[in-house]
């Protein structure tokens, strides 16, 4: 995902993806902790993922409040 592509969603369409992003987070540590997880890789991915929706969501809530 990219930083273009998140832009471009409201902040509804950000908060449901971030607990989308959350859950996904949650199932691959539980996959990497069984030795299930093929590519420990998703889980990085995953977290950039989440802090690239924290960041776009907390510049439209300053951009809102001025």
């Amino acid at each position: 995902m990219k930083a273009i592509e998140v832009r471009d969603m409201s902040i509804e369409e950000l908060t449901r993806k971030l607990t989308d992003l959350k859950e996904e987070l949650f199932h691959l540590k539980f996959r990497h902790s069984t030795n299930q997880l093929e590519n420990p890789q998703q889980i990085v991915a995953v977290k950039k993922d989440i802090a690239r929706v924290n960041t776009i969501l907390r510049e439209k809530e300053l951009k809102e409040s001025k």
